[in-house]
């Protein structure tokens, strides 16, 4: 077997290259809010991850150009909140320019123990503290350490992929 090596270095990889691989990926859907000194604030995001589960920590991908950035940097707490099949609208929402009382206003909220908003309805609410930021490219990613969670076990998950929703549903038995 020859093994053939390179001495020309691999060209990077393009931007919209990279994003239409991503576009493939399945991902939940989920929005993110916080409230506390800085205000209250919230967005989409299916750039979450579990991390480990001692200590309970998941990360969320957040760009500093957001304009809700330095909300969440400041307040220090969020939750993380799946979204439920039929929840489409609230993702689009929390994902686009409408100002932030119109977004919450279209939803029915709670609290757990950081004082963020948990989402009625959810399929999963994690309510956290941010632990660790680390800046890569144009995101932070911020380290969250789960403080309260809520599951709902009567909806199905919502899922983002190919630049659709795609709603989960359980196989029948």
């Amino acid at each position: 077997m020859q093994t053939l090596l390179s001495t020309t270095p691999a060209a990077p990889v393009a931007a919209p290259t990279f994003r239409d691989a991503m576009a493939r990926l399945g991902a939940a859907v989920n929005i993110i809010t916080t409230d506390g000194p800085a205000g209250r604030a919230g967005f989409t995001a299916s750039a979450v991850c579990s991390v480990t589960d001692s200590p309970p920590t998941l990360l969320v991908c957040l760009n500093r150009a957001a304009s809700v950035h330095p909300v969440f940097l400041a307040n220090q707490q969020l939750c993380v909140n799946t979204l439920a099949a039929g929840q489409e609208a609230l993702s689009t929402l929390f994902g686009g320019k409408t100002p932030m009382a119109a977004r919450f206003a279209a939803a029915e909220w709670q609290t757990l123990e950081s004082g963020s908003p948990v989402l009625a309805g959810a399929v999963a609410s994690v309510d956290c503290r941010i632990s660790q930021v680390v800046s890569v490219g144009s995101h932070d990613i911020l380290f969250c350490e789960a403080l309260a969670i809520c599951c709902n076990t009567e909806g199905h998950g919502l899922i983002y992929a190919d630049r659709r929703y795609h709603a989960l549903t359980h196989a029948p038995r």
